[in-house]
Parts: structure tokens; sequence; C-alpha cells
């Protein structure tokens, strides 16, 4: 009898249930062909944990005790547990090594997708979370109630630093609280950091002075990362109270380190998820947004952008409500195709909705995600026929108007810019 030479199968239990102080990763499998569901579930456990290709004579009880186990497969999904021992605790990118690594390039899966991570209380306490989260960015900010708002001003590219400002002022003093930078704009030849930071905060303090609002700039700040800690510092000394960061593009580590120093400085952090579409758009292969949003949570991002589902960029109704639900809850159970979650006393994170939106598109984004949001509006104040001060004060009347239970067609009756914003827009989506 030939001997045993692949042992993959060897970490399918469908008999076996996790320990409470196990991380759980919910998988979407599509085996290649030739090969069984069980066969591609045995090689997302083992390559995952501590097995090869092969059987090994170096494998003792012990670290057969770190065996990860495919304990549950329905359908195309896998759910398979990990012994907390494989993890280091409060190193994101060794955990995901593991359970989103080398996985997503066997040849025995023609599709892998990580729907959602069941984070076990420990890994959760060793992350620390947002220093803020919603209730500490609505105190310093002095906004209850409604959603706060922001823009970027548009074209997102190519302004100068004494422009940019400029519309900063004029969407602050018509009714904006947040200024925000895109994810492209950091420190270019015509618009350099430490230019537009210092002009903007300097614009920023007037509209205070002018409109008795507490009012912020969301400055992008991504770059290697002893940079971003120096220009962390700058924001610091002028007055402001967020840094924003790409998160994906700049990599956890980076915002591992940042978090400690915003923490240091007493800065919120903004999160961009540029990048992040190359791997959670498609529905059989990468990973979810959901899980991209979660370790966020964890590692304490304040404010992270979720989608519209009525703007220009892909998102389904069931995702976006799905990520506000992992930055937002304390804790929620498992539901089709998610894993139930204890967030430990973490921080909830400020949902952001952003994306090809105008003011004809509040009502159903706050009827969707209620009004514990940020709505980030680039083009639809920047479009506006009046320029963006009037585009500014549309979309704040828009939102007093969703607040009071009014229709904008009623409110823009004594709006003029509201008026003329859904005169130019209506409620159309456009992609």
């Amino acid at each position: 009898m030939a001997e045993k030479v692949e042992w993959y199968t060897d970490f399918v239990n469908t008999k076996r249930r996790p320990a409470a102080d196990e991380l759980v990763a919910l998988f979407k499998v599509q085996p290649a062909q030739d090969f069984s569901m069980e066969e591609a579930a045995g090689r997302v456990a083992s390559e995952s944990s501590v097995g090869t290709w092969t059987t090994l004579t170096t494998l003792n009880k012990d670290i057969r005790s770190l065996m990860a186990n495919a304990y549950k497969i329905e359908d195309q999904y896998v759910h398979v547990s990990y012994p907390l021992r494989l993890f280091e605790p409060g190193n994101m990118p060794q955990i995901l090594s593991s359970i989103a690594g080398n996985i997503f390039g066997m040849k025995a899966l023609k599709g892998l997708r990580l729907v959602d991570v069941g984070w076990p209380k420990e890994l959760v306490k060793s992350f620390p979370g947002p220093q803020f989260g919603i209730g500490g960015v609505r105190d310093f900010m002095k906004v209850k109630g409604r959603p706060l708002t922001a823009s970027v001003p548009k074209p997102k590219l190519g302004l100068d630093y004494k422009e940019h400002a400029r519309h900063g002022y004029e969407a602050w003093v018509g009714g904006l609280d947040l200024l925000k930078d895109d994810e492209n704009l950091t420190s270019q030849n015509f618009n350099s950091f430490a230019d537009r930071a210092k002009q903007s905060f300097k614009m920023r303090d007037k509209a205070e002075r002018e409109t008795g609002e507490r009012k912020s700039y969301l400055i992008n700040i991504t770059a290697e990362t002893r940079e971003m800690m120096k220009r962390a510092k700058v924001v610091k000394e002028l007055g402001g109270e967020y840094v924003m960061i790409d998160v994906i593009t700049a990599g956890w580590s980076a915002l591992q380190t940042l978090r400690d120093t915003c923490q240091e400085l007493g800065l919120a952090i903004h999160a961009h998820r540029a990048f992040h579409a190359a791997f959670t758009r498609m529905p059989t292969h990468g990973m979810s947004m959901v899980v991209v949003a979660s370790v966020c949570r964890l590692l304490g991002v304040d404010q992270l952008h979720v989608g519209t589902v009525v703007g220009k960029l892909v998102s389904t109704k069931p995702e976006v409500l799905s990520i506000e639900e992992k930055l937002t809850a304390d804790s929620s159970r498992a539901g089709e195709g998610l894993l139930g979650a204890e967030w430990s006393g973490t921080r909830p994170v400020f949902p952001v909705s952003s994306g090809g939106l105008h003011v004809g598109l509040i009502p159903p984004v706050l009827d969707m995600l209620g009004t514990n949001i940020v709505v980030q509006i680039g083009g639809g104040i920047w479009g506006h026929p009046s320029g963006g001060k009037a585009g500014a004060e549309a979309m704040r009347d828009a939102i007093d108007a969703y607040m009071k239970k009014i229709s904008l067609e009623e409110y823009a009756r004594k709006s003029r810019p509201l008026r003329e914003a859904l005169k130019k827009w209506g409620t159309a989506t456009f992609r």
C-alpha cells in the first residue's frame, strides 16, 4: 500500500466546533476542476495554518494542536477555525498573512473570497480601536443629532493651495463641517502639503469666527511612514483635529504606527479606502469590504468610507449595511453570509457615505444608513450652478429638511440653493 503523501483532508472536521478563544474565518470557495469542496476546504485550512503539500516527519502532537479546521461546509461557504496561538496579538500584518495569504493563489481553487472574520476577545483587546469614534468626534465637532457634512474641493487635483483653501472657506461658511482632501492629493508641486495645511487652517479659523460653528479639515498625510508622522505633527501644530490616510495603499503597519502617533497628538483618523475594490469587488475572489472595515475598527480609525448604493461606485445595499454594522455595533448575530461579532467595548467608527452624491440623493442615503453618519458630497457641491458656497448651503438645507421630515421639494421653496441643485440634478443617480 502506497504511503500517504498529502494530508489536506486531515484539516476538515465537520464534527468539531470552534473554541470560544479561536478565530473563525468564513470563506466562499470555488474548487478548481476535478477537486471536491472538501479537498478545497482542506487546502484553505492547511495552507493558512500549519500544513503544506505533503505529510511531515517534523509534526509532533503540540504542532498538531495548531491545525486549523474546516468545521462547517454549506454550499459554497466554508467556516474555518484557528487556534489563538497561531497569531501574534497586536500584529495585523501577521494575522492577515495567515488567513488572507498564500491561500488565494492555490491551484486547487478557482475562486476564494474571505467573506468575514470572527475575532476572538483576546485579539480584539490587543488592538487599540478608535481613539474617538462616533461619540468623540461629535463631542469635539459639537454636532449632535444630525449627520456631519463633508466635501472634497473639485477638481480633486490641479488646484493650487490658495485655490484649495479658498474653496474650503466657501464650503465651511456655506454650512459644511469638514473639508476633505481626495485620496491622491498629498504634496504635489502645484499644491504642497505644507502650504496647503497652513493656508487651509488659516481659512478654517476664519470660517469658525464668522459662523460660530466648529469646522475641521481632513487633510491627507499619506506618504512613507516617517513622513506621515512628521505631517501629523504639523497638523497638530496648526490646530487640526484630524489626519486622513489611504489605509490600504499605505498599509496596515503604517496605520498601526500612525494610530500610536495620533494617540500622543490627540488627532482623529479619517480612513480612505482607495484600492479596496481591486480585491473586494469580485464576488467570488479576494476579500470583502466587511473584513476591511473590521480590521480598520480594530486598528483604530475614527471614520471610514462605506459606500452609498445610489452613488457612482459599486456597492449593494446588503453589503453597505453589513459594513455599517461592523463599524458601529457593539455586537451582532451571525446572519446570511456573515459571522457574529463581539467588540468588547471597542468604540464605534463613524461611517462615511460618499461617491457620486448630490443633495437629491440625501433622503435615500439617510433612509438606508440613518443619521449617525458623515455625508460627503464632492461634485454635487462644486457643480452647483451658483458655486461652492451655494452648494454647501443646499446640502445643509437638504439635511435640515430631512431632519424636520419635510420633503426636499417643499423645503426648496424657501431655499434658492436647494432649488437650483434640484433643478440641475433632481433625484437622479449617475454612473
